[in-house]
């Protein structure tokens, strides 16, 4: 058994410790993790809101709230090897040149982008983007934002622009730096060099040096001297780190990476930005070790908790699953990528309209709009990962999801039905345990490539297997 020494809580033998703060849409969590050879024991050891709000005319995230929760989530950890943070993609916050952070980031959910992509396509044309990023055009995409608030006093201000994963490193350490898989999404960053793309920045005038130097996951992201423990980047976009903790073996596989969106794809080696993969709206956004992550954004559980949220009965979930369950499959279905469902508020109600609109029977009570919302999830996890196998000439034999949506055995039946493949579900941590084992590697408690990590987490990690159903 391995033993703790006094030394910034580096453990002897093979097992080390690390914290993974993990930032969600609706909370954020800090997960110890004991790694070695042939050990990984995970922990939550905190959990906190996310509670955006509209001030100053925009809908903001908390920072200071995030920071405060993290930072005690690092002290309830206690003595630790390394620190890794990853968080949602496209939003940023903007320092002065003092160093202090002018205002809360704006939440992607904001409306200052509406329209503000017609006006991009003006000055760049959307398949010209597509090629060179091959990013999937998002009303949202940090590129809109940016564009969006070019004249406005905050931005004219601006000497630098963390994505929110490294403003919070730099929050700890005092280094600043960008790290790619968040950079990716920004559609502003060119796939085939890996490096901003001078063409789009020159094309809407924006300030390529406002951001960070560049850096990937595993490098040294400086110390974080309040908790005596390095950090490290990871796959700081939580998707790219939850797609690392795929528990795959070999590389026929499709992944559902499920939470407050779903992201439904296939791993590559290397980018499709054909203008049919533009068309059909698939991303590709860096993963760990220069994978590519081919995907697509579906709305995801979003629709869900804007629901329970409305009607008041987040604690009923088990209860309203079970109802479910017992409504006739695929009574009505909405597209669960529609952009009508992106803005906080009235869910139910615009649920109910998508299926008038579409001449579908209307759900008539909470059961039926949420065997709706299912049924409309599988049913785009199966059209997204037959059309990503299509464009990318990848087999799919099984399809795993990660995430949240792993604890919903309804979804995941629902799904395994709808796609006709295995469904392996878990680990529902996997943004935390790709970060933990990103940087376990870094450290030196654990080696080996993708695979190695994958099937770490397959013999250590409790997952769930859901067939097809007969008929």
């Amino acid at each position: 058994m391995s033993q703790s020494t006094d030394s910034g809580g580096a453990k002897s033998g093979d097992v080390k410790s690390f914290a993974a703060i993990d930032l969600g849409a609706s909370s954020g969590r800090v997960i110890r993790g004991a790694v070695g050879p042939d050990r990984l024991d995970v922990v939550e050891v905190h959990r906190f809101r996310n509670e955006p709000r509209f001030v100053r005319e925009a809908l903001r995230w908390d920072f200071a709230a995030l920071e405060r929760g993290a930072r005690e989530g690092l002290r309830l950890a206690g003595p630790v090897d390394g620190i890794g943070i990853d968080s949602w993609a496209v939003d940023y916050g903007l320092l002065d040149t003092d160093g202090r952070l002018i205002d809360d980031p704006v939440h992607y959910r904001d409306g200052r982008t509406d329209g503000v992509a017609d006006q991009v396509f003006k000055l760049i044309s959307a398949r010209r983007m597509y090629e060179l990023t091959g990013i999937q055009n998002q009303p949202f995409n940090t590129v809109h934002q940016l564009y969006a608030a070019q004249q406005t006093a905050e931005l004219k201000a601006a000497a630098r622009i963390l994505m929110v994963p490294d403003l919070l490193s730099w929050r700890l350490t005092g280094v600043a730096g960008t790290e790619v898989t968040n950079a990716s999404t920004t559609g502003l960053f060119d796939t085939d060099t890996r490096r901003w793309s001078r063409e789009i920045f020159e094309a809407l005038r924006l300030d390529c040096g406002l951001f960070a130097p560049l850096r990937g996951p595993g490098e040294p992201a400086g110390v974080a001297a309040d908790f005596a423990a390095p950090v490290f980047t990871v796959g700081s976009h939580d998707t790219a780190s939850a797609v690392a903790a795929v528990p795959a073996e070999g590389g026929n596989f499709g992944y559902i990476s499920s939470g407050t969106w779903s992201l439904v794809g296939v791993e590559l080696n290397a980018p499709i930005r054909t203008e049919q993969s533009r068309a059909a709206n698939f991303t590709n956004e860096i993963g760990v070790d220069g994978t590519v992550r081919y995907l697509r954004n579906v709305m995801g559980l979003w629709l869900l908790q804007e629901c329970l949220r409305e009607w008041g009965r987040a604690g009923d979930l088990p209860a309203l699953l079970g109802a479910a369950a017992h409504v006739p499959a695929r009574r009505s279905l909405i597209d669960a990528s529609d952009p009508v469902f992106l803005a906080p508020g009235g869910m139910p109600e615009r649920i109910v309209a998508a299926c008038q609109r579409s001449e579908q029977p209307v759900p008539r009570d909470h059961a039926e709009i949420v065997r709706c919302i299912l049924d409309s999830l599988a049913e785009a996890y199966r059209t997204s990962l037959t059309e990503a196998a299509q464009l990318s000439g990848k087999r799919i034999d099984v399809v795993h999801i990660v995430g949240g949506g792993a604890l919903n055995e309804l979804l995941c039946q629902l799904t395994a039905d709808a796609v006709g493949l295995p469904v392996l579900a878990g680990p529902v941590e996997a943004a935390a345990i790709g970060n933990l084992l990103i940087q376990a590697r870094a450290a030196g408690a654990i080696e080996g490539d993708l695979a190695d990590l994958r099937s770490l987490i397959a013999r250590t990690q409790p997952l769930r297997r859901f067939e097809p159903s007969c008929g």
